[in-house]
């Protein structure tokens, strides 16, 4: 039954419906005191999130809609990446809003748009099927049939880096990462590429004091006198988390989210998960993504198309490896980065862009030979 591909069919779409929801429930519980001490209605946030959760559902439904073949159109994707990559350039502009240090937003009145999500959506897309085309370009030497692919790509990272969002930057890395590897690019250009992100990683964390200090936090433990400042948030995320138990606290009842817990309904919405939900709840929001991870790992072995193959591993690597990045950081096992939890953390752009995406894979899924079959049937 774990390798069917029908049963994967069906338990990523559940997967998704169960974190969606759910994340809405908790945005609510780790949000509500706040809003309430800025002098809002308490349902501001979830009200929020939950108007996003439709949009995303209307997304999902029209991504599932589309025939895969659409997204390998070449005039589609290459318009796609243009409009991903400009909208990325506008986040550092005037246009573009600086969020905790990061500048990964656009605004245009009280609206609020983070491209670099849909970023990583037409990336996960658009990759395989550019490199797969290059590589079918016997006649053209190995730079010419990559160059391209190879500078969008590059020029995606730069951008998102240039706002100062590393932990974005890691992701589009991963997904950068299997989707060349994927593709069968030269191993030699990827074993090179590979140490160039490796030393450009390290000079980022070491020109940085700030993320000197989160990596130093993280592993060498907080210095005398920095419980207020550096660790502060990785403190109050461990209290949650302890105070959770093994059934949690209940819902509604966290002690963190009384303004103690920066981030509470974003990305640090795990603590909060563990606080009120305990052990339990915290272990079946990671089996959820673990079944996410499985269903669509299942079926991209199982899936004929390469190209399609491809991009379920890379959309992989972006939801489940984006989320165990984020529990991660809460559990202190990697140092602070803001980057949300799929489907859960408040965030319209996130949410509505990961329902898209989960659209994505569905109608991907979908022309896998065993699942259309039970389609046809139905």
């Amino acid at each position: 039954m774990l390798l069917n591909p029908i049963w994967c069919y069906h338990g990523f779409v559940c997967a998704v419906a169960i974190l969606t929801v759910f994340g809405v429930v908790m945005v609510f519980s780790s949000s509500s005191v706040t809003m309430v001490s800025a002098g809002l209605s308490p349902w501001r946030q979830a009200i929020s999130q939950g108007t996003f959760a439709l949009v995303g559902i209307v997304a999902f439904a029209v991504a599932f809609i589309m025939p895969y073949r659409r997204y390998e159109k070449p005039r589609i994707l290459r318009f796609l990446v243009a409009v991903a990559l400009f909208l990325q350039f506008l986040t550092l502009t005037k246009l573009g809003i600086d969020v905790n240090g990061n500048r990964g937003w656009i605004g245009v009145g009280s609206l609020t748009f983070q491209p670099a999500e849909l970023l990583k959506l037409v990336l996960c897309v658009a990759l395989p099927v550019e490199l797969l085309r290059a590589r079918r370009r016997v006649h053209a030497t190995p730079v010419q049939r990559y160059a391209l692919v190879v500078v969008a790509y590059v020029l995606a990272l730069a951008l998102v880096i240039g706002g100062r969002d590393l932990g974005t930057g890691i992701i589009l890395v991963f997904i950068g990462v299997v989707a060349f590897w994927a593709c069968d690019f030269p191993r030699k250009w990827l074993r090179l590429a590979a140490l160039a992100v490796a030393v450009g990683v390290v000079l980022l964390a070491v020109l940085s004091p700030n993320r000197m200090q989160r990596i130093l936090a993280t592993y060498q433990g907080c210095a005398s006198g920095d419980e207020q400042g550096t660790c502060y948030q990785s403190i109050h995320a461990n209290y949650a988390m302890a105070s959770g138990g093994l059934f949690g606290v209940g819902m509604g009842n966290s002690r963190e989210k009384w303004n103690y817990l920066p981030e509470a309904h974003n990305d640090f919405i795990y603590a909060i998960i563990g606080e009120e939900t305990g052990f339990v709840g915290a272990a079946i929001v990671l089996l959820l993504f673990v079944v996410l991870a499985w269903c669509l790992i299942v079926v991209a072995c199982q899936m004929p198309n390469r190209a399609c193959a491809a991009s379920l591993l890379c959309f992989t690597v972006w939801l489940v490896g984006q989320a165990m990045i984020n529990m991660a950081v809460v559990l202190g096992l990697l140092p602070v980065m803001g980057v949300p939890l799929p489907f859960v953390s408040a965030g319209g752009s996130s949410l509505v862009m990961c329902l898209t995406a989960a659209g994505v894979c569905m109608s991907m899924m979908k022309e896998q030979p065993q699942i259309k079959a039970s389609r046809a049937k139905a």
